[in-house]
């Protein structure tokens, strides 16, 4: 088990420095208003109206760095700082999440994959923990049980990797739109474009640590069967 500590603590350390780093970006960027003088709430709803999406919501929600879409409802969902704020990082945020609307709106196939695996993972996520647990106890009496817990494993990361390209592909609308629409200068468009690549990282990080704890718990079973 000793293996499995290692890992843990060793993207544990990679997760903190990426956020931290998050954190210091978005920070910054906060404090350099944008020309344009809007809101991250005017730009959101700018954005859906340039794309002719007239059936999503803009709201307020609490927390930080709590910003997210939700296609059940069709909201773009932005935190107080972002929804209020008029510098780069709330452009950068609210175009970023908007650009989750426009996928959905466009139909875009690794959303569209992303939104059907939920129900397997979130079973396997409830469950997973526990199997792999009993499965790594019961290893040379029922082998079979820590094959299953790996296969739940191997959903959620999966599941990992799917969000990956639906992360960098909404940034990637958001950014084209900011800078096509001139609501960010050249200048404040680098800043929003750092901000998210720093947003991003933490989805990489998250996916590699899924993965090598997959490998890990592999190697667990391929080394008992031998």
């Amino acid at each position: 088990m000793m293996g499995i500590y290692l890992i843990s603590i060793a993207f544990m350390i990679i997760g903190w420095l990426v956020s931290r780093q998050l954190k210091s970006k978005f920070e910054k960027y906060s404090q350099t208003p944008i020309s344009s003088g809007l809101s991250g709430q005017q730009i959101a709803e700018k954005m859906l109206r340039d794309h002719n999406i007239h059936d999503v919501k803009v709201i307020s929600v609490e927390g930080r760095l709590t910003d997210h879409y939700n296609p059940l409802d069709k909201t773009v969902n932005l935190s107080h700082d972002v929804y209020y704020g008029r510098n780069a990082a709330s452009a950068a945020v609210s175009a970023h999440e908007c650009g989750h609307a426009v996928q959905h709106a466009r139909a875009y196939s690794m959303l569209q994959l992303r939104s059907a695996l939920v129900p397997m993972v979130s079973f396997a996520s409830k469950w997973v923990h526990w199997v792999l647990l009993a499965g790594i106890v019961m290893v040379n009496t029922f082998p079979s049980l820590l094959l299953l817990g790996i296969t739940l494993f191997a959903a959620t990361t999966a599941f990992s990797f799917v969000t990956l390209p639906v992360e960098f592909d909404a940034s990637k609308r958001a950014l084209v739109w900011l800078e096509s629409s001139n609501v960010t200068t050249s200048q404040e468009h680098v800043q929003s474009k750092d901000a998210l690549w720093w947003a991003a990282m933490t989805y990489v990080v998250a996916a590699l640590a899924a993965l090598a704890t997959l490998m890990y718990y592999v190697m667990i079973y391929m080394g008992r069967r031998d």
